[in-house]
């Protein structure tokens, strides 16, 4: 093993391909950005921040679950890993139906949502990531494919490609948490575009089930 790959854990080429993948889930509509659009819209950009957080535990949780050992027991029971991602799915199903359905309600659009507190939200958001199917899937799923075993330290390499996901993840969440207002209000004085905008959330989020449930049957890996 040379020195080089002690430094530095990850190959150029894993870097690269855990960003565009990051990037990529993270711009598609699920669970978290729904959830996160809405709280900002209906209680302030402090709330969705403050949700935000609770979605980074989600993928701090994950990330533990993947590279120190508790991922075991999903590679045990296969069972338990395909069910929850089963359950992950119908939820994203149900969304997106929410989105296309006559009447159904879009990410950004304004609703009358009751105003919790901090702790409260902060538990919600780390709920909706830890139900999300796209993050069960990141971590146990695809990471793993970006180890190279050849370079050894399995474990840091799989820290530093989540940390990267992490930090991804959570810039442009809170790029969209920041923005959420302003959109909301342009879509309101537009009525034409808030319907499209539904329809293409919709789409997107119906067609990530379906990609989605192509992975059900894979088994989590360690």
């Amino acid at each position: 093993m040379t020195s080089h790959a002690l430094l530095l854990p990850l190959a150029p080429g894993s870097m690269a391909g855990m960003a565009v993948t990051a990037l990529v889930v993270v711009l598609t509509p699920g669970p978290n950005m729904m959830y996160l659009a809405s709280r900002s819209i209906g209680q302030g950009r402090r709330a969705g921040l403050v949700s935000l957080a609770g979605t980074a535990l989600g993928f701090i949780v994950y990330m533990l679950m993947a590279n120190v050992g508790l991922a075991i027991v999903f590679v045990a029971v296969p069972w338990l890993f395909i069910g929850f991602k089963a359950a992950g799915v119908a939820y994203l199903g149900c969304l997106a139906w929410q989105s296309l359905r006559p009447g159904g309600a879009g990410v950004f659009e304004v609703r009358d949502l009751p105003r919790d507190s901090d702790g409260q939200l902060f538990r919600m958001g780390l709920v909706t990531n830890l139900l999300n199917p796209k993050a069960a899937i990141m971590y146990l799923t695809v990471i793993p494919q970006f180890i190279d075993p050849a370079r050894g330290h399995r474990l840091a390499q799989g820290i530093a490609l989540g940390l990267e996901q992490v930090i991804i993840s959570m810039s442009v969440n809170a790029l969209i948490v920041l923005a959420a207002g302003g959109i909301a209000v342009f879509l309101t004085r537009r009525p034409s575009w808030t319907v499209w905008q539904r329809r293409i959330t919709g789409t997107m989020l119906g067609a990530v089930t379906l990609l989605l449930a192509r992975e059900v049957p894979a088994r989590a890996r360690i």
